[in-house]
């Protein structure tokens, strides 16, 4: 079988410049697919239960080979800088205790159910060992795990580990999406917070930049084994 791997993303934006001339496929319920002649994007929402929503619609669209879960994290690790690709050797469900592994790479990316604070970047760190966390990581790896399918979590810096905005999930909605509009709304009328706003796009910015240059890097492999 030809390799074709599917890469899972919780939200457009960190693929838009990835998916940039793929075709656009149109799907229901807030998911966002795009593919091309050996691959799959998709991006549901953040979370476990979105996560599996767009693991499953990947595998409706290709015959997927192999699960690559992407995206922005937050740094637990202190001399991890904005713009730092993690390839995750571990990945730890933090709720279920499980672990998963990918060999070839040694850092750990934790997977908890909610964006983390300073604090709990601190324990994850301390408790884990974690590089960074997510939220959609461990359910990309457990249903690769359970369909025998590679696995690979390749996460950009986005926040550093002492960086923190508090207003950012209460912005977050029940199926995973981010209310961007509130969120701008919100902070447009908050002047202390636009300094950390501007600190946020610009990091943001340079994480899907980063994260966009890897993963075109991957796909040349499985585009030359195609």
């Amino acid at each position: 079988m030809k390799e074709c791997p599917a890469i899972i993303a919780a939200l457009p934006r960190e693929v838009k410049h990835l998916v940039r001339g793929w075709k656009r496929e149109h799907l229901p319920g807030k998911i966002h697919a795009y593919t091309n002649d050996f691959a799959v994007v998709v991006c549901a929402g953040m979370g476990p239960a979105r996560a599996t929503l767009a693991v499953q619609a990947a595998m409706s669209l290709k015959p997927v080979t192999a699960l690559l879960c992407v995206g922005v994290a937050g740094a637990c690790d202190p001399s991890l800088a904005v713009g730092d690709v993690v390839k995750a050797g571990v990945v730890v469900d933090t709720q279920s205790g499980e672990r998963f592994t990918d060999s070839p790479f040694r850092q750990v990316l934790v997977s908890t159910p909610a964006i983390a604070s300073v604090r709990e970047k601190q324990r994850l760190h301390a408790s884990y060992g974690a590089a960074a966390v997510d939220m959609e990581a461990a359910t990309v790896a457990r249903i690769a795990q359970a369909h025998d399918l590679a696995f690979h979590a390749i996460k950009a810096i986005s926040d550093d580990a002492s960086f923190e905005l508090h207003e950012l999930a209460r912005f977050a909605t029940d199926d995973g999406q981010f209310r961007e509009a509130a969120f701008a709304a919100h902070a447009l009328l908050r002047p202390q917070l636009w300094s950390k706003l501007i600190q946020l796009a610009g990091n943001s910015k340079r994480a899907i930049n980063a994260l966009t240059k890897e993963l075109e890097s991957q796909l040349d492999w499985y585009r030359r084994s195609a």
